[in-house]
């Protein structure tokens, strides 16, 4: 990092931070807090986690060794981390227990319904810090957004924006869940928030939601149970014995979340991009396994659906439509892809027209009964 933070007085430091929120605002993030680099309780934590293997295939979660819970170890220099929230909520979407109550549509995790909020974040950090460097001459930082080892979460509750739930998301006391998360690591000797204390109490609402029981224990989350990790970062098989658990979620899934009580305090989503997109928020699964490789890379491009393909994402409408009501355009669906070129839709198309076929003969037997 370049460092230019030597040269600045208590004064003008102080000052920039109190006219960090201000600026962050005027970017789109509705929060902004200061935190230090140490998260030794945290690296415990995740080291426990990776030796449980919980993360399953997501290898990346120790391909960076310590530099994950060592800011200063990933970017030499730095000595606070500036953290963001960006609310995401898209209040004009199709109410969510509608979509999960309707088996013939597809429930697509709402942070996905817009456009990807990757870049739009990294082009706010990267504002953000332009208007540092003319407050205070060029610093030295780096921007992430899902985009390097670093740990989000626990930043952001040391930075004060919130606390980590017993769904192992993070949840502010004024906003719930719905939002998205950016760092922007620093070389400036910021003073920190105060860490967010936690208000979960004895609310456990979120443990018994989870489809697949993938949240073990309060704050402890398997990974390898968790929809989210099984239509997104799976690649492959998805193991069968989740697979009525999926229901109609196509990617990713928010049930932890619908039923959290904070999340009464959920903010719409201020951005135009994160509004739905290709009528994502209520589309009907045979519509959506009728396009092709062309369609899916012109509807999903820009989108943050479009990192997992065409081939996952029809893998998991496949298994949606094994778990919908047995009709004549949700067979034809089915059998449309039975000889797919891929083979791992080909095994997915194979088990939801079974499925099909056992819900078939379970209503026929329901009728002589």
């Amino acid at each position: 990092m370049e460092n230019a933070a030597a040269q600045l007085t208590t004064e003008r430091l102080a000052d920039l931070r109190r006219q960090l929120p201000v600026l962050a605002n005027a970017h789109g993030f509705t929060a902004l807090g200061v935190a230090q680099v140490a998260l030794a309780p945290d690296a415990a934590r995740l080291e426990r986690w990776l030796a449980a293997g919980r993360h399953g295939e997501m290898g990346y979660m120790s391909r960076h060794g310590t530099r994950r819970t060592r800011p200063d170890e990933l970017i030499p220099g730095t000595v606070s981390v500036l953290s963001v929230r960006m609310d995401y909520w898209p209040a004009r979407a199709r109410a969510a227990d509608e979509v999960l109550g309707d088996a013939t549509l597809g429930y697509v995790s709402r942070y996905a319904l817009g456009r990807d909020y990757h870049k739009l974040m990294r082009r706010a950090l990267q504002a953000l810090a332009d208007d540092i460097a003319t407050q205070i001459g060029p610093f030295g930082y780096r921007c992430f957004v899902d985009s390097g080892p670093v740990l989000e979460k626990a930043l952001a509750r040391n930075a004060g924006l919130g606390w980590i739930g017993k769904h192992t998301n993070l949840i502010a006391r004024d906003a719930g869940s719905w939002f998205f998360l950016g760092e922007m690591l620093t070389d400036l000797p910021l003073v920190a928030d105060a860490p967010a204390t936690a208000h979960c109490g004895s609310c456990s609402a979120c443990i018994p939601a989870c489809p697949t029981g993938a949240i073990v224990a309060p704050y402890q989350l398997d990974a390898r149970r968790c929809i989210s990790y099984l239509t997104i970062e799976l690649d492959g098989t998805i193991p069968i014995e989740y697979r009525k658990a999926i229901g109609n979620r196509i990617y990713g899934c928010d049930d932890c979340q619908l039923v959290c009580p904070w999340n009464k305090f959920a903010r719409a989503a201020a951005h135009p991009d994160f509004r739905s997109r290709h009528a994502l928020d209520a589309s009907h699964l045979a519509t959506l396994f009728g396009w092709n490789a062309a369609d899916f890379d012109a509807r999903m491009r820009g989108s943050a659906i479009y990192r997992i393909g065409y081939e996952r994402w029809s893998r998991n409408i496949a298994i949606a439509l094994g778990n919908a009501p047995v009709t004549a355009t949700t067979t034809a669906a089915l059998a449309s892809r039975a000889t797919d070129p891929s083979p791992v839709v080909r095994e997915h198309v194979a088990w939801a027209l079974a499925e099909q076929q056992r819900s078939l003969r379970r209503s026929e037997l329901d009728i002589v009964d």
